[in-house]
C-alpha cells in the first residue's frame, strides 16, 4: 500500500461523509470527501493512487453513471459501493463494472476497513503490473525488427537452428541476433527474455491517465 494512497469519498449525505473521513483518518490513512460524481471527476487525477468509497444514489450523477465514465476512460481506481438502497441488479451492474466490493449501510467499521486496505493494496498490485509493463514495452523498443523476429521465436523454446531456417538466415547470424538481444535487454537467459516479453504482452490495467478532469464538460444534472 502506497504511503500516499488516498481513501475518495463520494456520497451526497453530508453527515455520511464526514462519518467516513473520520473512521478512515482514524486509522492514519488519507481520505478526501466529495458531496457527488461531478465534483469528484472535476478534481480526481488518475495519477494518484487510491481506491474510491462510492454510493449509488446520488442527486445528479449516481454511483454507477459514475463508474461508468471512469471505466470508459481507462481509470482502473478499485470502487467499493456503499450503500442503503442497493438492489440486486445495482449489485450485479456494479459488480461487472468493476467494483470489488458491495458494502449494505449501517456498515461494520472493522468489515469496512478491510475492504478499503484490501482495495488499496489491489491498487498498489496494478500499477506495479502497469509500470512493469511500461517498462518493459521501452525496453523491447530498442531492438531492431529483426532483432523482434528472433526474439519472438526464441521465447517460443524454439532453437536457435530452427529459428534461423524460419526467418531465412544463417545460424551464426542468429546467435550474433540472439548477442545483440541479450545485451540490450540486459537479461542472461532465455527464460530472462521471455518474462520480458510476457511482461509486455500483459493486459493494460492502466491504473493512471493523464492528470486533469476525465470529462470535457459537466455531466447533464437530472
Amino acid at each position: 500500500m502506497s504511503p500516499d494512497a488516498t481513501v475518495f469519498i463520494v456520497d451526497d449525505d453530508h453527515a455520511v461523509r464526514e462519518s467516513l473521513q473520520r473512521l478512515i483518518e482514524s486509522t492514519n490513512m488519507r481520505a478526501e470527501t466529495f458531496p457527488d460524481g461531478r465534483r469528484f471527476l472535476e478534481h480526481y487525477d488518475p495519477s494518484r493512487p487510491g481506491c474510491l468509497l462510492l454510493d449509488i444514489r446520488m442527486r445528479g450523477m449516481d454511483g454507477l453513471e459514475l463508474q461508468d465514465v471512469l471505466r470508459r476512460a481507462g481509470a482502473a481506481i478499485p470502487v467499493i459501493i456503499i450503500s442503503a438502497h442497493g438492489n440486486v441488479e445495482q449489485v450485479v451492474r456494479a459488480m461487472k463494472a468493476g467494483a470489488v466490493h458491495f458494502v449494505q449501510k449501517p456498515y461494520k467499521a472493522k468489515v469496512l476497513l478491510t475492504h478499503v486496505r484490501d482495495a488499496l493494496e489491489l491498487d498498489a498490485r496494478l500499477r506495479l503490473a502497469a509500470a512493469q509493463r511500461t517498462a518493459a514495452t521501452e525496453r523491447l523498443r530498442s531492438l531492431t525488427p529483426r532483432e523482434r523476429e528472433v526474439l519472438d521465436l526464441l521465447v517460443t523454446g524454439m532453437p536457435a537452428k530452427r529459428v534461423a531456417a524460419e526467418l531465412g538466415l544463417s545460424r551464426k547470424t542468429v546467435d550474433v541476433h540472439r548477442g545483440h538481444i541479450m545485451l540490450k535487454l540486459g537479461a542472461e537467459s532465455i527464460i530472462e527474455l521471455g518474462q520480458l516479453v510476457q511482461r509486455s504482452r500483459a493486459a493494460d490495467v492502466r491504473p493512471g491517465l493523464a492528470p486533469g478532469p476525465l470529462v470535457d464538460q459537466p455531466p447533464p444534472i437530472h
